[in-house]
């Protein structure tokens, strides 16, 4: 049976928005990874491995993987702790 795992994708070092990190991800799973003796790189004959699929929303990702019969992982994304911070604090202190 396939395997996924659903996730929000964590923001790039490069970014100091939160852009592109509302989107849910549906992720299949690499089914029996091989690999090359010659290179040492790892491979696979599973083309579902490189299928990522976009949802605006959890439930609509989880309804599809249920529709799909798709057995999957649910990664909940953790809150970011939000400090405010002044200019002005530097020299408080």
């Amino acid at each position: 049976m396939k395997k996924a795992k659903i996730y929000i994708p964590n923001k790039s070092a490069m970014q100091s928005g939160l852009g592109k990190s509302i989107k849910w991800i549906l992720e299949y799973e690499t089914q029996d990874p091989t690999k090359n003796p010659l290179m040492g790189w790892e491979s696979s004959s599973d083309t579902l491995s490189e299928l990522k699929l976009e949802f605006s929303t959890k439930e609509s990702a989880i309804n599809y993987a249920k529709k799909k019969k798709i057995d999957y992982e649910l990664i909940e994304p953790k809150k970011r702790k939000i400090v405010k911070k002044s200019y002005a604090d530097n020299f408080l202190k």
